[in-house]
């Protein structure tokens, strides 16, 4: 096969090609989880409590400075890039990498430099009150210029389709920085906590070096596949100025990075609401602490772990919306935004089902705590329509209008923030008050977005997709329901009980779906790797 022909199969028709790299970031999202988790109970052994308290401390001007360093180039890069491979602008697809390259290494090495030389000024002045947070500081600021350099790149390579280098690098990142954290923390611990939670920070810049080494790899083996193309103009392609490209790169980031800002400012309004209104429904301090952490310690931390395939979908559809865009081709945008809505359904809807109607034994065995489990139980519902969220939010990111999604947001964390103050407040529903405000942010939010994709595309969200899923799960709440009890008892373990029963209702729910049409032969011809042989399977 010539070169040509593989370049035009990667910016040709990608009808559904983004099914493949949304399986690859989910498992690549389940595996770094799965390490984290393994981490976080390693290093609390070496570390203690006091130690890790210390290690958090830096945490939160790391993040803001990532925040601000990235700024959302990751989706704009690969917008762009998107559009200019669909066009077969190979050299504008590099100028605007090498241009956002430039922006994000000037970017990060200045936020590096400011934390790491600001470190004792912060601590001088008490913003930062514990002076031995100063090694962890000081040890997390290379890791902003690296992951600065490192989302450029994703967002490049992520513009031709290729979702494995963000993957791989996500992993080979995680795995590395737990390594060092654990190994440096160890071995400084006698030198003082100080110095083993600096250590411990150091992680973070390896990591980081270490992904953008596996990145730098496959940026070069892109390369390699069009170099001749880079570097030739193509006819009748108009080569956009320096100053247009960052426009753009500017007027796609900000709105995404706004939006990423506004995640922590909703969690902050509910620590000074929740809590607040909780005393004023009759809840002790203790009693509405307690109850703030089963929401946002337990049944949040699940609901984001059960859309882990709905956010990588949403990535993966960035540049295939893009790439659809840039060629004026409407029927295969709207193709690939109703494929992606039917995964989204058929993914979060029965695993709601499943945190809902088990929510009682997932708390006890996860966090031996049963009074979660109401709150749990209504945060299930958030499930599908954070999915809903997710993946309307990357059709409209594909789209270029990456605003929307932002002024989405914020009407819907006004409605959260008086249905919090209301509802919260009501004794008969405490913190499950805040649960519901929760429901009513993230479907507001999912409602708006798909009202906007209908008005740019023409997309209608199929509600007989839906209840033919809807119908589908309550066989399988029913299989739950009836059969985890008499399971339970019959293993004498919760842990192996709901790991059987979700197995079993889950094979139901597949074959309940294929039997209603709302799962055909093609969709599973469609998913990459395993779904030919399940197509014919299903065929036989």
């Amino acid at each position: 096969m010539s070169e040509e022909t593989k370049l035009n199969d990667r910016v040709g028709d990608a009808r559904c090609h983004f099914f493949k790299g949304a399986l690859i970031l989910s498992v690549a999202g389940v595996v770094v989880k799965l390490i984290g988790s393994v981490n976080w109970i390693l290093l609390s052994w070496v570390l203690g409590g006091e130690g890790i308290g210390i290690y958090q401390i830096a945490f939160p001007l790391y993040l803001l400075a990532l925040c601000l360093s990235d700024a959302g180039i990751p989706v704009a890069v690969s917008i762009l890039t998107a559009e200019k491979a669909a066009l077969k602008d190979y050299a504008g697809a590099a100028r605007i990498f090498k241009l956002s390259f430039l922006l994000m290494a000037v970017t990060g090495l200045l936020l590096s430099l400011l934390l790491y030389f600001g470190a004792g000024w912060l601590i001088d002045l008490k913003i930062i009150r514990e002076p031995r947070a100063y090694y962890s500081i000081v040890a997390l600021a290379p890791a902003i210029f690296l992951v600065s350099l490192i989302s450029s790149l994703r967002g490049y390579l992520q513009g031709w389709q290729m979702m494995t280098p963000t993957a791989v690098s996500q992993i080979v990142e995680q795995l590395l920085r737990v390594v060092t954290m654990l190994a440096l923390a160890y071995y400084l611990l006698p030198r003082g906590l100080a110095f083993a939670a600096g250590g411990a920070s150091l992680g973070a810049a390896v990591g980081a070096l270490a992904a953008l080494a596996v990145l730098v790899w496959y940026y070069g083996c892109l390369q390699r596949s069009l170099p001749q193309q880079a570097e030739a103009p193509q006819t009748g392609l108009v080569r956009e100025a320096n100053g247009a490209i960052m426009k753009r790169i500017g007027a796609l980031a900000l709105p995404v990075a706004l939006s990423s800002l506004m995640l922590p400012v909703v969690a902050n309004l509910d620590l000074f609401i929740v809590p607040l209104r909780l005393e004023v429904a009759g809840f002790s301090v203790s009693q509405a602490t307690e109850r703030f952490g089963y929401l946002t310690g337990m049944a949040v931390p699940l609901v984001n772990l059960a859309t882990i395939v709905t956010a990588s979908l949403a990535v993966s559809l960035v540049p295939a919306i893009s790439q659809s865009k840039a060629l004026g081709d409407n029927p295969t945008i709207l193709q690939q935004t109703g494929l992606a809505m039917r995964l989204a359904c058929f993914t979060t809807i029965p695993l709601a089902v499943m945190l809902a109607v088990l929510a009682e034994p997932v708390v006890e065995v996860l966090y031996r705590a049963p009074g979660a489990a109401a709150v749990t139980r209504i945060m299930a519902g958030s499930i599908f329509l954070l999915g809903l969220h997710q993946v309307s939010t990357g059709v409209l990111q594909g789209l270029g209008r990456t605003s929307i999604p932002l002024v989405t947001m914020g009407l819907a964390a006004a409605l959260k923030v008086v249905l919090n103050w209301l509802l919260t407040a009501m004794p008969a529903l405490g913190i499950q008050g805040a649960a519901i405000a929760t429901l009513a942010d993230i479907g507001l939010a999912a409602l708006l977005n798909l009202f906007f994709i209908y008005r740019y595309t023409g997309y209608v969200f199929c509600f007989a997709d839906l209840l033919k899923n809807c119908g589908a799960a309550l066989i399988l709440a029913a299989i739950l329901y009836l059969g985890y009890p008499p399971l339970q008892q019959l293993l004498g373990n919760r842990f192996f009980a709901m790991g059987m029963i979700s197995a079993f209702g889950g094979l139901v729910y597949v074959g309940a779906m294929l039997c209603c049409g709302g799962l055909t032969r093609r969709d599973l011809e469609r998913m990459p790797f395993i779904g030919p042989r399940l197509a014919k399977q299903a065929g036989e």
